[in-house]
């Protein structure tokens, strides 16, 4: 029985206040990102209206990666639940968001490649996104 026990090396989540100043960058960087998201798929919502005074990036096949969804969509479910993530002391939740963080990263990855070499437009609020996309897993792994 001692020899299963130590086998599963179950660690319990650290208690939030252990570590209060990452989780409340985690916070600030999820709100940045869903604010971000927020935009944009608002800016995606005047484009497929055909509302969009001016050329965006949301209306780039490169905005819609999986199906017909626009990216920014995944952002305002992706970044609450990261932060309810990080808000309970849950280490299945922590380690399902981290997870979540990697995949999120490697999108921007390919973003960033679209919006550098194929769009070549700009758009502050995808970037600021990005950043906020490739920092999450570092801070994900010290919680």
């Amino acid at each position: 029985m001692a020899a299963a026990s130590s086998l599963r090396q179950n660690k319990p989540c650290p208690k939030r206040t252990e570590m209060p100043v990452l989780v409340l960058t985690v916070f600030l960087l999820c709100a940045v990102g869903f604010y971000a998201s927020a935009f944009m798929a608002n800016k995606a919502r005047l484009a497929a209206r055909g509302e969009l005074r001016e050329p965006s990036v949301v209306q780039s096949p490169a905005a819609r990666l999986v199906g017909r969804v626009p990216n920014a969509v995944f952002g305002l479910i992706y970044y609450p639940c990261v932060a309810l993530s990080v808000a309970f002391p849950v280490d299945m939740a922590r380690r399902l968001a981290l997870v979540a963080s990697l995949l999120a990263a490697a999108m921007s990855f390919v973003l960033a490649y679209s919006l550098l070499f194929r769009t070549k437009r700009p758009c502050p609020y995808c970037w600021t996104a990005h950043v906020v996309n490739w920092v999450l897993p570092f801070l994900l792994l010290k919680i």
